[in-house]
């Protein structure tokens, strides 16, 4: 190649940098722009903030020491309060937890419990419609455009969040756990669905023409040639959408249905902070314990997409600074 064929080759090079480079200004630009707008728009004002600052922070001492005297009857009845209360639900081999389970009395023990329960529920109820959606939404087993009745149907489940849901099923049982549970199950109906449908579409098809080359009926070619080759990840999402289901349980719980939600609601309308914040932590340890065995199970399901490890070294890594900070050796 000629040198100036090559300075012409380099200048068009130059010129493509350059344009990136404009295009990429000009779209922070905007992104910027937009965002002072819209806090403009909503009434951001970060001096009055500051102003408040100090409220604040006294608000937030309200919740110090948290107040654990409800973790459960036990604990209740006989007024240990603080940490103290913890320690002491495990006495006789934790029959104060397992009275405050089976109990209606609201301990934290039971909410948490009820929490867990909601989101579980939900996810299992709404499987099979998911499912149902998820597989005719896709392209490969209803043909175009038969498939985007379901994938409509899915999009408009999407389109209104489970804290609206539960407002519609307000007639059928009122804000309580069973509407919960039913506003739950509709959320996983949409959203597991279309994570089915986007799964099946990436299928190979080598499988398919197996299966059809053995004569098989539809059913058949669907069950052997597409279901079996998405089935482990079926069961992956799913669990990635219990854990999404939980935290949904959790804030469907602040409105009233139920739950450790509701306790924490209740206890900072009553303004015994300390206590709310008890619950707070409940929260952290629901959550928590749900994704680390989520994920666990998720590891073993697909190891090639998960880094594998204990549940033990998943605790600790929880605990190690360079973790978050995304500066150990072995992020």
């Amino acid at each position: 190649m000629s040198s100036s064929r090559i300075d012409e080759t380099l200048g068009v090079l130059e010129r493509r940098r350059r344009i990136r480079q404009l295009l990429l200004v000009g779209f922070l630009g905007v992104v910027i722009a937009v965002t002072y707008f819209g806090l403009n728009f909503i009434g951001f004002a970060p001096k009055e903030l500051w102003k408040q600052v100090p409220q604040e922070i006294e608000f937030i001492k309200g919740f110090v020491p948290p107040n654990f005297v409800d973790f459960t009857i036990y604990t209740e009845q006989n007024n240990i309060t603080g940490l103290q209360a913890i320690p002491a639900s495990f006495r006789n081999f934790g029959a104060p937890i397992i009275e405050s389970i089976t109990s209606d009395s609201a301990s934290l023990v039971r909410l948490s419990m009820v929490t867990i329960i909601l989101g579980f529920t939900g996810t299992v109820l709404g499987f099979p419609l998911a499912l149902f959606f998820g597989v005719l939404g896709s392209e490969q087993v209803t043909p175009f455009p038969f498939n985007f009745i379901f994938r409509g149907a899915m999009s408009a489940i999407r389109a209104i969040p489970a804290l609206v849901w539960i407002l519609i099923y307000v007639p059928l049982a009122g804000i309580n756990e069973v509407s919960a549970v039913l506003a739950i199950a509709t959320d996983t109906i949409g959203n597991l669905g279309r994570l089915f449908t986007d799964e099946l579409e990436e299928i190979e098809d080598g499988p398919i023409e197996a299966i059809q080359s053995t004569g098989a009926s539809r059913p058949q070619v669907i069950g052997f040639g597409m279901l079996s080759q998405v089935s482990t990840s079926y069961v992956a999402w799913t669990l990635y959408i219990l854990e999404i289901n939980t935290r949904i349980a959790i804030s469907l719980g602040v409105v009233g249905a139920g739950g450790i939600g509701r306790y924490i609601r209740l206890r900072q309308d009553l303004f015994k902070y300390q206590k709310a914040a008890a619950g707070i932590i409940m929260v952290f340890v629901i959550v928590i314990s749900v994704e680390l065995l989520s994920s666990r199970i998720r590891a073993r399901l697909r190891p090639d997409e998960h880094e594998s490890k204990s549940l033990w070294d998943a605790i600790k890594d929880l605990g190690d600074g360079s973790k978050w900070l995304g500066t150990g050796s072995n992020r």
